[in-house]
């Protein structure tokens, strides 16, 4: 099949929104309610052309499905981008419209932070629609779903150390951070307190420079973070970073970081098996920040140890990972895409465009 609904890749729906007194162009994408509304943060970013910027929303919003389905969440995929420079055209005029498009979904998608927007954002957005999550306490929501995407990656990385070298210890480790923003610099924090030894890489001079402070980390040039001589290679920037360029030139014995679709292709997944390098799928050891802005939708309202809790739970997540991958001879990321299609098939509504209950 040819024409636009052969890019849509199982996708249930895709939203185009656009107004130009405020300049906002954005798209929504719905990979799937089978398990619920569809959730999924909002990327504000410049993208090169709006292919790319589509490419990526289809891209995050099935990996949301699947991040939701491993993590045993009753919610669907999905992910928007608001195609822009946040530094310059971000606004309150804007954000507020791009919460009218969210609103008009009915609840099929909910919203919450992602690269390029903030808490602060998620306050303006949610003045306009209920389905916006994220936003400060003081607004009413769990802020910043950084904190527990960190905490949850730490989780994960100590299940990778257990699998390797049969203890879950990181003390004395070498971990390659490639990216120090609210996430990466908070797992080197982490990282930091157990005694181990970080190297950290970014664009912006000055978050390096705050690791190198506090953390004693050393600072490494973004193009060669990956070729660190290092136990673990922790990619918490932008997707893409393993690569036909960057794999042949790891030197780690795993690879385990929150940045979204870290495999620039699914057959990279294959290369890393072969070099014997440990991967942890990332939609599911990422999958903090996604448990913390759900704990807003509970019934009895946000807990913070209820969902640090669940977040623990993301290293057993990862142990039925690497057990299923054992068991039928296959890649650590396909053993995750399993186990999120067997959930989403066994537990999902077929075909659903799920609506909230009136």
């Amino acid at each position: 099949m040819t024409g636009p609904f052969s890019l849509l890749d199982g996708h249930e729906q895709v939203v185009f929104g656009s107004d130009p007194e405020t300049g906002l162009r954005c798209i929504i994408a719905i990979y799937s309610t089978a398990l619920g509304p569809a959730l999924g943060g909002t990327r504000f970013f410049p993208y090169p052309s709006e292919e790319a910027a589509l490419l990526d929303v289809l891209r995050l919003s099935k990996a949301m499905a699947y991040k939701a389905s491993c993590a045993g969440l009753d919610l669907g995929g999905g992910k928007a981008v608001i195609i822009g420079d946040p530094a310059t055209d971000r606004s309150e005029a804007l954000l507020r419209t791009y919460g009218r498009v969210v609103e008009s979904l009915n609840g099929r998608y909910v919203t919450a932070c992602d690269v390029g927007t903030n808490p602060a954002d998620m306050a303006i957005v949610a003045r306009e629609t209920r389905w916006a999550t994220g936003a400060e306490r003081v607004e009413g929501g769990s802020g910043d779903s950084g904190v527990m995407t960190a905490y949850g990656t730490y989780v994960g990385l100590k299940a990778c150390a257990e699998r390797v070298w049969g203890s879950d210890s990181l003390h004395a480790r070498h971990v390659a951070i490639q990216g120090v923003g609210k996430v990466g610099r908070r797992l080197a924090g982490l990282l930091y307190d157990e005694g181990a030894k970080v190297s950290v890489s970014d664009v912006d001079e000055a978050a390096t420079a705050f690791c190198a402070d506090q953390y004693q980390a050393e600072v490494v040039s973004a193009d060669k973070i990956h070729a660190v001589d290092a136990d673990v290679f922790s990619p918490n920037a932008l997707g893409g970073a393993l690569n036909a360029d960057t794999l042949p030139e790891l030197q780690c014995m795993i690879v385990a970081g929150a940045a979204n679709n870290q495999l620039a292709d699914p057959d990279h997944a294959d290369a890393l098996n072969e070099a014997g390098i440990l991967y942890a799928p990332d939609y599911v050891i990422n999958a903090g920040g996604v448990i913390q802005v759900v704990g807003e939708l509970h019934p009895d309202g946000y807990s913070e140890p209820r969902v640090r809790a669940r977040t623990e739970g993301i290293g057993d997540r990862l142990r039925e990972v690497f057990a299923l991958a054992d068991e039928e001879r296959i890649t650590t990321a396909g053993a995750a895409a399993r186990i999120a299609e067997r959930r989403i098939a066994a537990v999902g509504r077929l075909g659903s465009f799920w609506l909230p209950s009136r």
